[in-house]
């Protein structure tokens, strides 16, 4: 093991890439990016130049993070959101998120029609036609899962191929979700969802945090991963993040929670690394070495994606629909629950931190019987 894979040094330059992206997110030109989008894209060029590993290597930090600071991060960070802002968002974000469910498998269907990816990718093409499926409804559980089933995982070059195209290709979306909003309010204003009351309920930008609050939120947290481990045991049908959802949920109504100070700062931090992670997973290396396999995969995921997009952003500007929901609902798609809450994060949306983190579970839910649906219906 080289001193860059070391797993001390890879955690450390993963802390130093949050603080350049919010020390660079002060500035004008970079501040319309925005630091999830910063982290994303330093920590990208970061591991494609090896300063760090790319996550395709296997470092133990990168695991850590998808298993335990991700969830940890969706948890505190809902710790402080009020129930409420389910009335106004609620209806809107699930009636997005399954538009762009749709849009996801109208895009499979029409990529596979253009790109006829057999030619290339041989008896596995069903299957991996239905993880880009199951991937971009609810996130990367469900592309796994067919993975998994489909036996993707036993050829190394095909799922290799698969996992950092699906990065190159959903790593641009995110970044693209994060700004469209902002124009398109520009251009075709829409009314915002955010009532009076979320009015005032803004993310908070800057808090004090105590010895005693860092203890609590930081307890809370690894208390109620660890139940959901537990749950999730005893009852495997019910995922984790279904489980440490709901905790939050409660705790977040309750006084004590209330008066937290730090879940935002701690949050979106562990959130920040998160994204910090995605960004090693775009591993242009090792595309370069599998040629007209990676070329195939590349064009059917960007058509899939493209369509997902014009689908969920068309159908929402005919009914004028806000775009940050849109936003939110599309990463939901894309990303899964954690991609959702940063883009609620980042576009300064408390209302839709938890409809995007429960529309992101219904994803990981539906994502999968859809994609072994596509992968059966192909094969």
């Amino acid at each position: 093991m080289t001193w860059t894979q070391d797993p001390i040094y890879v955690s450390g330059m993963l802390c130093i890439f949050v603080l350049m992206s919010v020390w660079l997110a002060k500035f004008r030109g970079w501040k319309a990016l925005g630091t999830p989008i910063l982290v994303i894209l330093i920590a990208a060029i970061a591991s494609n130049f090896g300063i760090i590993p790319t996550a395709t290597s296997g470092n133990p930090v990168y695991t850590g993070v998808f298993m335990y600071l991700a969830p940890m991060g969706i948890f505190i960070a809902l710790l402080e959101v009020d129930l409420k802002s389910l009335k106004k968002a609620g209806g809107p974000i699930l009636f997005m998120f399954g538009i762009g469910g749709l849009g996801t498998i109208i895009g499979v269907l029409v990529a596979w029609f253009l790109v006829q990816p057999a030619a290339e990718i041989g008896s596995m093409a069903n299957a991996v036609a239905g993880m880009y499926t199951g991937t971009y409804i609810g996130g990367s559980l469900n592309f796994n899962a067919i993975a998994l089933s489909y036996q993707v995982n036993e050829n190394a070059d095909l799922y290799a191929a698969t996992t950092v195209v699906d990065n190159l290709i959903g790593m641009p979306w995110i970044i693209a979700t994060l700004i469209l909003p902002k124009y398109l309010q520009r251009f075709f204003p829409r009314k915002k969802l955010m009532s009076a009351d979320n009015e005032l309920q803004k993310i908070k930008k800057h808090e004090a945090i105590s010895m005693s609050g860092m203890a609590t939120i930081l307890g809370l947290a690894f208390l109620s991963l660890a139940f959901s481990k537990f749950v999730f045991l005893a009852f495997p049908q019910i995922p984790e993040i279904i489980t440490l959802t709901t905790l939050a949920l409660i705790l977040a109504q309750l006084p004590f929670a209330k008066k937290l100070s730090g879940t935002h700062t701690i949050g979106f931090f562990l959130i920040l690394l998160f994204l910090a992670t995605i960004g090693t997973l775009c591993d242009l290396g090792t595309l370069s070495g599998i040629g007209e396999l990676a070329a195939t995969l590349f064009l059917f995921v960007t058509i899939i994606v493209l369509i997902h997009g014009l689908v969920i952003f068309g159908v929402g500007a005919l009914f004028k629909v806000d775009w940050d929901v849109i936003a939110v609902a599309s990463q939901a798609n894309v990303g899964g629950n954690t991609t959702a809450l940063a883009a609620a994060e980042s576009l300064d949306r408390p209302d839709l931190l938890i409809p995007g983190v429960l529309v992101g579970s219904l994803g990981n839910a539906l994502g999968t019987y859809a994609g072994f649906f596509i992968a059966g219906m192909l094969g």
